[in-house]
């Protein structure tokens, strides 16, 4: 089940064969079944997850208890950098105590590395640093315009631009957890999705 990984790392840094094995040695197979947790808020985030297969989300819980989805993780040919790798990056990378939670919204498979192994492997091989850094990069740029869209883009083009790039993720993903991942209600979503579903 490390195929779809290796596959990834070598189209983006055309990684070796023998660097490969290396970070094939370290990798860990964990399996988690529906609404299981991976990681919870608070704990400082000590793993890095590639998920193979399956369907998980990150959030943040306010003090009145509302959560609220941070960011939806699959692997599919619509993926970016932050669906694939399921982590709390901040806290894995500063090893601070985290403020996501981390749930499983289908039976799901996943690589694991843990930090040790992570910086290790960034410490002794060039591919696995140049991979990091253009995972970064990309994680960055993608936050930075989810950020701006966000604050300038509406409800409607916010909901479209979903449709358009994860239509999957509609009858996947309960309601609530994709209205707060938008930023918006759920009625209003409910709203957007009849007359998205209407005829022209």
């Amino acid at each position: 089940m490390t195929d779809k990984l290796k596959s990834y790392m070598q189209s983006t840094v055309g990684i070796g064969e023998n660097a490969w094995r290396e970070i094939a040695s370290r990798l860990i197979v964990r399996r988690f079944e529906k609404g299981e947790v991976v990681h919870r808020c608070d704990d400082v985030c000590g793993m890095l997850y590639f998920i193979d297969s399956g369907l998980a989300r990150a959030y943040t819980i306010d003090e009145n208890g509302k959560d609220y989805t941070w960011s939806i993780f699959f692997n599919d040919e619509n993926a970016h950098p932050v669906n694939l790798f399921v982590v709390d990056y901040d806290s894995f990378v500063h090893q601070v105590p985290s403020r996501l939670e981390i749930e499983v919204l289908e039976d799901s498979r996943m690589l694991a590395l843990t930090y040790a192994d992570f910086h290790l492997l960034n410490a002794h091989s060039s591919a696995m640093k140049d991979f990091t850094q253009r995972m970064t990069d990309a994680a960055y740029s993608y936050l930075h315009n989810l950020v701006i869209d966000r604050q300038t883009k509406s409800a409607a083009q916010r909901f479209a631009e979903f449709i358009e790039h994860t239509p999957h993720l509609l009858e996947k993903v309960p309601q609530y957890h994709i209205a707060t991942y938008l930023s918006i209600t759920p009625q209003h979503l409910s709203r957007l999705k009849r007359a998205y579903d209407e005829p022209m």
